[in-house]
């Protein structure tokens, strides 16, 4: 038995490690360095790290736990107090989004003798659905924004953001198969939701109970763990839809659930934070060859980049005014919306394991990340100065009855 594992973890912990404090320095999220850090230890520049199956199966799970995570965070409040507002900017967030990507693939990555040509791009496009506003929420925070009526309009948009990510993945993952038949494809994710609701009906009274019995019990925050893992294969292996689905679904279901919801959380935090997340975020960044990369991408991942900015503000910035939000306020909400960060990365890791995304898909990827997260604060700080005074922060009873937002 080959105990090369070991040397494995202890580099890619201690490499994302140092970079990751080194970004946080330069008021940058520790991802970037993590991924900077997979970059340099593999085939690109140091070689020393390499994909193999063990990594593989690490970085799938820090990619479960990271959804479900992301489910038990979700602020069902956030999503009743910004209402109808929030669900237009997620869904015209989307859609345009999704038509740049799917447009970029077909004029710069075009290939007609491609049977998965037109999936391929489609699921480029669902890359740039993705929104992660961890950092838009720092910034906001620093502005003394976050509970203003912009500042709720982007968090609600951004869980709404990932439930309509995560549907359109769904679906897109179940016609990875050529022989499946579309109408199967659907009938078999309306099967999974029915399952679901009645899964969902059942675990959530069950954690009840268990949560009045063990609230402060290790044994809950396993529980909460298992069943993430059995909704995670059952998606997977029973419906043929991505085992990320069921995971963040298995989060949704438990997360207004106090006790659970907190105990599992913090738990699931030092579990992510100490070994699985790295891993995973090492290993996008080892699967990005930049040895690969010829004029013709470098043209790709430019131009995929500038859409990836610009489709968030347009997309995201039109669905606010067609919402009553004033012109200023409607940009401020698409500048929040641009950064991508670790949503994109699970997308695009999904996409490679359907074989919809080349490893040559890769840097343009990981550069749509990195430059989507740098410019977000800054765009956001510049668009936050001329905010309508009717869209500052509340104040006293206001901003008391607005849901905690502090978790993103």
């Amino acid at each position: 038995m080959s105990y090369d594992f070991l040397l494995t973890i202890a580099i890619i912990l201690l490499f994302t490690k140092i970079f990751g404090l080194t970004s946080e320095r330069v008021h940058m999220p520790q991802v970037v360095g993590a991924l900077v850090a997979g970059v340099i230890l593999g085939p690109s520049c140091l070689g020393l790290v390499g994909e193999n199956d063990f990594l593989i199966k690490t970085a799938e799970i820090g990619v479960i736990i990271l959804m479900f995570s992301a489910g038990l965070d979700t602020e069902l409040e956030e999503l009743k107090s910004t209402g109808l507002a929030s669900f237009v900017i997620a869904l015209v967030g989307v859609i345009v989004p999704f038509i740049g990507g799917v447009a970029c693939y077909l004029l710069l990555e075009n290939d007609p003798a491609d049977t998965q040509n037109m999936m391929k791009a489609a699921f480029t496009g669902v890359v740039l659905t993705a929104t992660s506003v961890s950092i838009t929420v720092e910034t906001l925070r620093e502005l003394g924004k976050l509970k203003s009526k912009v500042g709720t309009a982007i968090l609600g948009a951004a869980v709404i953001d990932d439930i309509l990510g995560i549907i359109v993945l769904t679906v897109l993952t179940g016609f990875t198969d050529p022989t499946v038949q579309p109408l199967m494809v659907f009938v078999r994710i309306a099967a999974f939701f029915v399952f679901l609701c009645l899964i969902g009906i059942v675990m959530h009274k069950a954690f009840i109970k268990m949560d009045k019995l063990w609230g402060h019990h290790r044994r809950l925050a396993i529980y909460a763990l298992v069943f993430c893992f059995l909704l995670s294969f059952v998606a997977e292996r029973f419906f043929g839809i991505a085992d990320i689905t069921g995971a963040y679904f298995a989060g949704l279901i438990l997360c207004n659930i106090s006790n659970t919801r907190a105990y599992a959380a913090s738990k699931l935090n030092v579990l992510s934070y100490m070994m699985f997340s790295p891993l995973f975020f090492a290993s996008i960044g080892i699967k990005t060859e930049l040895g690969g990369l010829t004029g013709r991408l470098v043209v790709f991942a430019v131009v995929l980049t500038l859409i990836a900015i610009l489709s968030k503000i347009i997309g995201c910035g039109l669905g606010a005014r067609m919402m009553g939000f004033q012109t200023y306020d409607a940009v401020s909400i698409g500048l929040g919306m641009v950064s991508r960060g670790e949503v994109a990365l699970i997308v695009a890791q999904k996409g490679a394991q359907a074989g919809l995304i080349d490893a040559n898909m890769f840097p343009p990827i990981v550069l749509v990340v990195i430059v989507t997260t740098l410019i977000t604060p800054i765009l956001l700080k510049v668009g936050m100065r001329r905010q309508t005074p009717a869209n500052t922060e509340l104040s006293g009873k206001e901003a008391e009855m607005l849901p905690n937002t502090e978790h993103y």
